[in-house]
């Protein structure tokens, strides 16, 4: 989903949403309305599928994800917001937009932003444990945790911070083992 294409129109996008969100005095509840929008994509394929799909049109998309924010309780700038990027045909963009957003908060807040990939969502309590364990590794920087849910990691966690990389997970220690045994063989 992420080219370094729509990289850059996702920066554009979370840069022109922070100044806004900043002169409304609303970072905080911005930030909280996309992680909850961020879960909601993690948590339905249909919706994954819905934002990609170039054949819905721009309007259809619009209208579903307006309805989807008003189910979650989600308005005001945020909901104007996904709104205008649905208008402009960029709905498929709005999970990196999100992730940018939340990452630039992160920076001017001095905070450590470690991207965690597990198989299955995590729990705020073992979120909050990551983000403890993670602050006493990286020598007591306040970390923040961009959490995000892939079921194709079978388990184990994936963490990158920076550019440092810390996987655990079940697949990348399957194909280790693979790896090795052919190397037996």
């Amino acid at each position: 989903m992420s080219t370094s294409a729509n990289s850059t129109v996702a920066g554009r996008y979370a840069s022109a949403l922070f100044e806004l969100a900043d002169n409304a005095r609303s970072l905080d509840q911005v930030a909280q309305d996309l992680t909850t929008f961020r879960t909601m994509v993690d948590e339905s394929p249909d919706l994954v599928r819905m934002l990609a799909n170039p054949v819905i049109g721009r309007e259809a998309q619009g209208k579903a994800l307006l309805a989807l924010l008003d189910a979650a309780g989600i308005a005001g700038l945020t909901r104007n917001f996904v709104g205008a990027v649905a208008a402009n045909g960029r709905a498929r963009d709005l999970v990196a937009m999100a992730s940018a957003f939340l990452a630039e908060l992160a920076s001017r807040r001095g905070e450590t932003t470690a991207t965690v990939t597990s198989a299955v969502p995590l729990s705020p309590q073992q979120v909050q444990q990551l983000s403890d364990t993670l602050r006493g590794v990286l020598g007591g920087a306040k970390v923040s945790i961009d959490a995000r849910v892939e079921p194709d990691i079978l388990g184990g966690l994936v963490v990158k911070v920076g550019s440092r990389l810390f996987d655990s997970s079940i697949r990348s220690k399957l194909q280790r083992l693979q790896l090795a045994m052919k190397g037996v063989a």
